[in-house]
């Protein structure tokens, strides 16, 4: 047991006179440094607290003006004005910053990052390419590139992408990487130039081998050249992929199938998948082909059933039109009612949604156009209601 000697009390005294000196000095200093600060910006904080925030940022404006030593407040508000999309007045605060001669190295190159992220904001992608490139060899190289990245596949310069791609192994996947090439392969196969572009699907499916579009754009090419049998086995390989893709060329194998005549073996291979990975773009198809070739009755039992199994509005509707293919003209009447009120649903049903962040489309999309995600987009179509106007 520690043992306590009554002397020892006179230390307690001690310690408190020196805590309350020091308290003192912390005090004093505060009260010196914010006697220092300009009116303006205790006028800002308090517009802040009152949920005025234009009138906010023009008091730190003022604050600035006043004391142009103020440079971490420089910094909050060119970032405050470029989230609000005053991108002119985000630049010229950086650009301000970078005119200082007193400003230290490392708070320049953040000026100067920050002021490239106000170019890629208002888009000026030329010269936010300039200023991330100055970075290149900086401190801030990695986030310098990153935003290169996104810049060269806005500009769609896919060259430049996949060689910054490559010193971003932990930003750009394998399966981004796969995409960089299929969209080369299809800017060359604009051009008629199918053996670089199948070369450069060579290359995505060697980065991705599950890279679906890919193969499809390996048998478009095959079947320009009238390579049916080859353009069908591309085709075919997306069942091992991702079957869920299969609905995407549903109607490219029902067209080589035809034009080989061997419209039954298409048709049994279309049925075999719409009975695996339903879908509604598949059920389109085979539609159509069970139509041409058994007739209207025979298409209308394939939507009966298949609406069973998977009843959908949209499904609803595409037996609706079956229905009316084969009814008689005094039922015609009620028949194309139902149909034009089930439609005034359909109609918003009837679209993609991007799994990263929501956003719904008419059309399918390899990349998002919101959130600039690649293979985002399921191709099955959503049927959850889009109340906007």
């Amino acid at each position: 047991m520690i043992e306590f000697e009554y002397w020892q009390l006179l230390f307690f005294p001690l310690f408190f006179v020196l805590g309350w000196a020091a308290a003192r000095i912390d005090i004093q200093h505060l009260v010196k440094e914010s006697r220092a600060l300009p009116r303006s910006y205790f006028q800002g904080l308090n517009f802040l607290l009152n949920e005025q925030p234009d009138r906010a940022i023009e008091a730190f404006v003022d604050a600035v003006k006043v004391d142009p030593q103020t440079i971490e407040l420089h910094f909050a508000l060119g970032n405050l004005f470029r989230r609000r999309g005053e991108t002119e007045r985000a630049i010229r605060m950086h650009q301000n910053l970078l005119e200082r001669d007193d400003l230290p190295e490392d708070l320049k190159l953040q000026a100067l990052y920050e002021l490239g992220q106000d170019f890629l904001k208002a888009g000026l992608l030329d010269r936010a390419e300039e200023v991330f490139s100055k970075l290149s060899d900086s401190p801030l190289a990695k986030e310098a590139k990153c935003n290169l990245l996104e810049i060269f596949q806005l500009e769609k310069d896919w060259e430049k992408t996949i060689a910054i791609a490559m010193e971003l192994p932990d930003r750009a996947s394998q399966k981004d990487v796969a995409e960089y090439y299929c969209e080369l392969a299809a800017a060359e196969m604009i051009r008629s130039r199918p053996e670089t572009a199948s070369a450069h699907l060579k290359t995505a499916l060697e980065r991705n081998r599950k890279c679906v579009r890919a193969s499809l754009l390996q048998g478009d090419i095959e079947i320009q050249q009238d390579h049916f049998e080859a353009a069908i086995n591309c085709w075919l390989r997306i069942e091992q992929q991702d079957p869920t893709y299969l609905a995407l060329v549903a109607q490219r194998l029902l067209d080589a199938f035809r034009r080989m005549d061997r419209r039954d073996e298409g048709l049994q291979l279309l049925r075999g998948y719409l009975e695996h990975y339903p879908s509604l773009d598949l059920l389109d198809v085979v539609f159509q082909l069970v139509l041409e070739s058994e007739g209207a009755d025979a298409a209308y039992s394939l939507v009966r059933d298949e609406l069973k199994r998977n009843p959908t509005l949209l499904g609803f509707d595409k037996l609706i039109d079956a229905r009316l293919l084969a009814a008689p003209p005094e039922s015609r009447p009620d028949l194309e009612l139902a149909k034009s009120i089930v439609q005034s649903y359909t109609r918003r049903l009837a679209r993609y949604r991007c799994d990263n962040c929501g956003f719904k489309a008419r059309q399918f999309y390899w990349r998002c156009p919101a959130c600039g995600g690649w293979e985002t987009y399921s191709p099955k179509r959503t049927e959850e209601f889009d109340l906007t106007p």
